[in-house]
């Protein structure tokens, strides 16, 4: 009898044992899974947004950089599809207002009346700035002028100035072109350049002015045109056309238009630029998309693009 209870002790013992090594090795093995694995449950569980749609629409100048943003988030996040569309920033704070879109990129402040309708429509609507800007002011490259003060450029909008020979160019007429009215850079460039400041209310852009839907299709028509004059954002700027030097109310030389020029503030046509939500109660896809623009990759990308980073 004692044997026998010595014998089941010892069996017990080694069943014991054994379950011991088996739960251990599980506990092991389970913290051991392969990296691949494990990052991608990390990606999963940290792209788990209430919302995985994301549409924003607007200014014309931050398309680029908001694309270039949507593409970088959605490669960190899979599940979640971002759509972004032009059209002009009053176009898109019109969007916002409406309940047809998340965000809207402006190149402007909003407006008064705009956030009145917005107040009706039940919202509250809040202010992002995402980066800087400089509105370069361009010529065509075989245009002698390199230099041209901001009461010249008004003067040539309005139409007071018509032909280059009167700011010592070439006898020749000059063709002013400019963006549309559902631009933010038309309303900008209109207070800032053709209404000096606002301190000439009355100026308004000359009838005989060619209106453009996009900074692209100014900068085209620039380059083609030997007499044409234009207007566009710093981070369409390249070879095919020539930026002037402006000469700001109180300076005595121009200063061209550069990310270091905006930055130390010397040149004088500048200007934050927008993300405009409906609400401060925006859902966490919203918040980590605007996290991930003003944060230190998003403006990476903005000054890869030509834009000046925030701070």
């Amino acid at each position: 009898m004692r044997k026998e209870k010595k014998l089941s002790k010892k069996i017990w013992m080694i069943v014991s044992l054994a379950v011991a090594i088996v739960l251990a090795a599980s506990t092991v093995f389970a913290g051991c899974k392969p990296a691949e694995e494990t990052e991608a449950e990390e990606t999963v569980a940290g792209s788990s947004f209430e919302d995985t749609e994301l549409v924003i629409q607007g200014s014309d100048t931050l398309l680029e950089v908001s694309q270039n943003w949507a593409e970088a988030f959605m490669g960190k996040y899979p599940d979640v599809n971002i759509s972004v569309t032009g059209g002009g920033s009053g176009t898109g704070i019109a969007a916002l207002i409406n309940g047809t879109v998340d965000l809207a990129n402006s190149s402007r402040s909003i407006k008064d009346s705009e956030i009145e309708q917005a107040a009706e429509a039940g919202f509250d609507v809040q202010e992002h700035i995402v980066a800087w800007d400089g509105i370069s002011v361009v010529i065509n490259k075989d245009n002698p002028i390199d230099e041209l003060s901001i009461e010249a450029i008004s003067k040539i909008y309005t139409g007071e100035i018509t032909n280059w020979s009167e700011v010592g160019g070439d006898d020749a007429e000059i063709v002013v072109t400019s963006r549309d009215s559902s631009s933010g850079t038309y309303g900008y460039f209109k207070e800032r350049v053709v209404q000096m400041d606002e301190t000439m209310e009355d100026n308004d852009y000359t009838q005989q002015a060619l209106f453009l839907a996009s900074n692209s299709a100014i900068r085209e028509e620039v380059s083609g045109n030997e007499n044409a004059i234009g207007y566009i954002g710093l981070g369409y700027l390249d070879d095919s056309v020539k930026a002037v030097s402006v000469i700001a109310e109180d300076a005595a030389e121009g200063v061209l238009p550069s990310i270091e020029n905006v930055q130390n503030k010397t040149y004088p046509i500048s200007r934050p630029l927008f993300v405009y939500t409906a609400d401060a109660d925006y859902t966490d896809l919203e918040k980590a998309f605007l996290d991930f623009a003003k944060g230190a990759e998003g403006q990476a990308i903005a000054l890869d693009i030509g834009f000046v980073p925030l701070g």
